[in-house]
């Protein structure tokens, strides 16, 4: 017996119970970081590299995209993740208003929210009861609304997350195109990217508990449409312009 409480305690020590909403900001940020700046940039880089041979010109182009892509999704993460944030905390103060002013309403709530997942009207009364004596808005806030009140979502934390990972997940096309000669680049380029984009779509899906291969095949796709579009723009563009 002791062995399998023991097996148990160990298997669902593995088990997140605490800071899942921050784990989940930082891989949500990061994951869609690093795609969007391995994409991005290097459909702008192979779009150049199809209108022009000028190293300098694809590069800046590359530059110019790293830096615009990153600071664009580090603004976006901070006032989707800010709105998100305000929402969380106004709800909050409703919820701390609402125990002040009708305690014993709020705590019967509470119990008609456990009876609804299961529990009998008198244990249902007494985990209302004892919980809400514990820390009333902790109880209200995590059934009611979903939320931890000392784990809200993080706005910079967010946004630092998309910047970094959308300039490493940057930096792939731009390097590798500026490391090939004219007539590997493209292709040096669209490996890298190939590379890149299974990696994030294996962690993304390794930490999320999805399924791997359906994960890698999203993402490369996406990235090969991506190039394969922008470089035949490119060409079009360059044919017609020259």
């Amino acid at each position: 017996m002791t062995e399998t409480i023991d097996g148990d305690a160990v298997e669902h020590a593995h088990e997140p119970h605490q800071g899942v909403g921050g784990k989940l900001n930082w891989l949500r940020a990061g994951v869609l970081g690093a795609n969007d700046g391995i994409v991005s940039v290097a459909g702008i880089v192979v779009g150049v590299a199809g209108a022009t041979t000028e190293n300098t010109t694809i590069l800046t182009a590359g530059i110019a995209g790293l830096v615009a892509g990153a600071f664009s999704m580090a603004g976006g993460e901070y006032v989707s993740v800010s709105t998100q944030r305000d929402t969380e905390q106004a709800l909050l103060r409703l919820e701390t208003q609402e125990l002040k002013a009708m305690p014993e309403a709020e705590e019967r709530e509470l119990a008609e929210i456990y009876e609804d997942k299961g529990l009998s009207p008198e244990l249902a009364s007494q985990v209302a009861r004892e919980l809400t004596e514990k820390d009333a808005l902790h109880a209200h806030a995590e059934a009611e609304l979903g939320i931890d009140p000392d784990n809200l979502t993080s706005p910079w934390q967010a946004a630092w997350a998309s910047l970094l990972a959308f300039s490493v997940g940057a930096l792939l096309p731009i390097l590798s195109i500026a490391w090939a000669g004219v007539s590997l680049r493209v292709w040096a380029c669209a490996a890298a990217v190939v590379v890149g984009l299974t990696l994030t779509g294996w962690v993304s899906a390794r930490l999320g508990d999805a399924n791997v291969r359906r994960a890698i095949f999203r993402n490369v796709g996406v990235g090969a449409l991506t190039m394969v579009v922008t470089y035949f723009v490119g060409v079009i563009f360059g044919v017609t312009v020259g």
